[in-house]
This record gives C-alpha cells, structure tokens and sequence, in this order.
C-alpha cells in the first residue's frame, strides 16, 4: 500500500530530517488492513531513527501530536482503528515547542 506520510511541528527531527516520505507498507501476515496501529508501529521500525519515545508512547503517538489523515483530524475517524487506503496522506504535527 503506497501512502504519504508527512512529519512537522520538529518531528522531521527524528526521520533524518526529511518532512515527506513516500512509502510503501505491507500488512502484517493475517492482516486484511491497515490501520493507523498498524502503520504506528510500521513508522516507528522503518522511519523513526532517533528518540522514538518522542513520537510514540505505548502503541499510540505522544500527547500533543496531532494526526491527520488526508486533512481530517484521526479523532473524527477512529484513532488507531482508522483504515487507511491506497494512496492516503498522513500527516503528524507536533504541537508541543519549547520555550
């Protein structure tokens, strides 16, 4: 499944700096979907190269992350039982800066 997924807000920080990426995500054996659970811990292996504990805590992203998904906010659409589709945009924002 190729998806978009853009990271601002600082988070870049922790993907080697770059905002966008272009991937493609494979369901897990037995999976018949993709959800946002899913394609967390998907980022957290492949993506995230430092400091994960700032992005994700458990198996959820931190407080003060907000998430979209194709422009709408996840909390409108399930959290991490969003089924994402071909070709989404998902975009994480921190929303925490200091001071």
């Amino acid at each position: 499944m190729q998806l978009t997924l853009e990271f601002g807000g600082g988070l870049e920080l922790l993907c080697d700096s770059k905002k966008v990426h272009h991937v493609n995500v494979d369901l897990s054996d037995g999976e018949e979907k993709l959800t946002m659970k899913g394609l967390l811990s998907w980022a957290k292996t492949n993506l995230i190269k430092e400091r994960p504990e700032m992005f994700m805590k458990g198996d959820t992203v931190r407080p003060g992350v907000l998430v979209l998904v194709n422009d709408c906010d996840w909390e409108l659409s399930g959290h991490l039982d969003t089924t994402l589709e071909d070709k989404d945009v998902v975009v994480f924002i921190s929303t925490l800066h200091g001071g």
